[in-house]
């Protein structure tokens, strides 16, 4: 990250460029998908290698694998019952490539996929198409009575029915901007107060010294991108059980 001339440039590190070559320019194979196939490549590789031995006592990376999948387990099971196990693998995949999507855009010249609305919007459009679809298959017609709750009066129906279905269908552009949302800023900030400390850093002898407070604060922001890269992938796996309940228990 650096400053060109006198300007920030903090919204180039979102531009979309082919990736592998004349390969990807052929068959549009971007740098944001690139690093969508590296985080799933380090999920499996994190799965696989942490539990190859599977020892009672687990060294580091079959703790952390372990942590991962029982930390989800206890998620679903609490949030959907004993019935959501059935989809606890798509809970964990979904959270391990938020997670790990977040994460590797925090290292330098990497590429943040989860700060692009294109892709959080499919995340949550799929969490939204299989929600759906598990409704209708549990329950049939019973599914449309979602949208009328049970004991409020008929004649507020015209009223209560097109506010449920507009909160229903809004659930795809609540998770997905919202993941999209903090992650763009947060990568924003970094960009804006790093370009700070090389324009201030040039400034000549008193340079090195000023650039010290933007410096102090980008250290800061790192460690808070840190927690929010964990969080925004928790809250979208959360969500997304709290919706799979909705479909299960139809309340």
């Amino acid at each position: 990250m650096a400053a060109e001339g006198n300007a920030i440039d903090a919204l180039g590190q979102f531009v979309l460029y082919p990736a592998l070559g004349q390969v990807g320019s052929a068959v549009g194979f971007t740098n944001s998908n690139l690093y969508m196939v590296f985080a799933g490549v380090l999920i499996v590789a994190l799965m696989v290698y942490g539990m190859r031995e599977a020892a009672m006592v687990p060294g580091r990376m079959q703790g952390l694998a372990e942590s991962a999948y029982g930390f989800i387990d206890d998620m679903v099971v609490a949030q959907v019952g004993e019935e959501g196990r059935r989809f606890f693998p798509f809970v964990f995949t979904l959270f391990m490539f938020i997670l790990f999507g977040n994460m590797l855009g925090l290292f330098p010249y990497a590429f943040t996929f989860t700060s692009h609305i294109t892709v959080t919007f499919a995340l949550a459009a799929t969490v939204f198409v299989l929600v759906t679809a598990v409704a209708i298959a549990l329950h049939g017609r019973k599914f449309f009575g979602y949208f009328m709750p049970e004991g409020a009066p008929m004649w507020l129906a015209p009223i209560i029915i097109p506010v449920e279905i507009v909160s229903y269908l809004s659930r795809p552009i609540s998770l997905s901007v919202r993941l999209f949302a903090n992650m763009m800023a947060g990568h924003v900030m970094l960009k804006v107060f790093a370009t700070f400390v090389v324009m201030l850093a040039g400034l000549g002898t008193v340079g090195p010294v000023l650039s010290l407070m933007p410096l102090a604060l980008n250290i800061a922001l790192v460690a808070f991108e840190v927690l929010v890269a964990f969080l925004q992938a928790y809250v979208f796996a959360i969500l997304t059980c709290i919706y799979l309940h909705d479909a299960v228990h139809l309340h």
